[in-house]
């Protein structure tokens, strides 16, 4: 069947590396027709709404929808597009899996973890004000609804992934009511699921043993801003934001993207790695019901890293983008099938 998919390719490398991926999956059999937009609706320093109405509508459309790179200025500037994309449809599971690519150098082996961060909440809620010169106040949301989901959400993952363990992350110790509430959310499921383990750890240790012993770790449940901190450390045991896929997911849609920048030095120039997005997509194919199209790339692009003569500069080697991804779709004819 031909699947409806809105394509979002972002900024800077993003359409670089979303041309990429569009051929990989077409080589390999997908049919898709997809729907692209533009989703910024104003520049920087201009007025007006932030996302273009047009490509929220087509993300409710076809309620799936694949994402390159979108830029957020640092300590001022208009609000993130990323942030603003999983409130304004409510995707309020972030999935983002972990784990070691052949021929990619990184400190650890063996890792396979799967961090699943709160959306919608927490101080990403953006409720902050300038209370007198020189104080800002942010507020920090938690509920019980939303903690309750995401929970529900981890561990229904982890049992159709067959996962034993689950992380409760949390700072309860000190914020007693917010972080408390979370993990008596997440406690109210767990009592649900006996055959999963779970349990708990302060957020400030589940850094330091991430990167003492990270295959303890099976699957991790956090709030938004723990979240997006834990995430992005654990990118970093397997080589970094360019090797690793997540997936946004709500009741409604689901959007897939890459979450490294968009790399402005390099925009244009055919060097991006399009790993990222590529691994991204397929999360969306497994979601689309194309497991069998999924695993079939997931190996070629396994082939294509093992061999390494064909990997683009971020992870050690000489190729483009357009190189490697020749490569891949080479692979693609010697890549069994999972």
């Amino acid at each position: 069947m031909t699947h409806k998919v809105t394509l979002l390719p972002g900024e800077g490398i993003g359409p670089e590396v979303a041309e990429a991926t569009k051929r990989i999956l077409e080589a390999a059999g997908v049919s898709i027709a997809w729907d692209e937009f533009d989703v910024r609706a104003t520049r920087e320093g201009q007025q007006g709404p932030l996302l273009a109405e047009a490509a929220v509508e087509s993300v409710r459309r076809n309620k799936v929808a694949l994402k390159g790179p979108m830029a957020t200025v640092v300590a001022g500037g208009a609000p993130s597009v990323n942030v603003a994309l999983r409130k304004t449809l409510d995707l309020y599971a972030n999935l983002r899996p972990v784990r070691n690519l052949p021929g990619v150098k990184s400190r650890f082996e063996n890792v396979n973890i799967v961090i699943v961060r709160e959306n919608t909440e927490d101080l990403y809620s953006g409720l902050e004000h300038e209370v007198v010169p020189g104080v800002v106040e942010s507020l920090k949301i938690i509920t019980e609804k939303a903690s309750t989901r995401i929970a529900r959400f981890a561990f229904d993952y982890a049992t159709r992934k067959n996962r034993k363990t689950i992380h409760a992350i949390h700072k309860a110790n000190i914020m007693k009511l917010s972080d408390g509430l979370f993990l008596r959310s997440v406690r109210a499921v767990a009592a649900d699921y006996p055959a999963i383990t779970y349990k708990e750890m302060i957020v400030d240790n589940a850094c330091m043993q991430l990167v003492m012993n990270p295959q303890q770790f099976e699957v991790l449940v956090l709030p938004n801003l723990y979240g997006d901190v834990v995430s992005d450390l654990g990118a970093g045991l397997v080589g970094g934001l360019g090797v690793v896929p997540s997936a946004n997911i709500g009741d409604e849609a689901a959007l897939f993207e890459a979450v490294h920048g968009t790399a402005p030095d390099i925009a244009g120039k055919g060097l991006a790695n399009p790993t990222a997005l590529l691994l991204s997509s397929l999360l969306m194919l497994e979601h689309l019901g194309e497991g069998v199209a999924a695993r079939r790339i997931e190996e070629a692009l396994e082939l294509v890293y093992r061999e390494g003569t064909h990997t683009t500069r971020d992870v050690g080697g000489q190729a483009g983008t357009a190189e490697f991804t020749d490569a891949l779709i080479a692979a693609l004819a010697l890549a069994p099938v999972r």
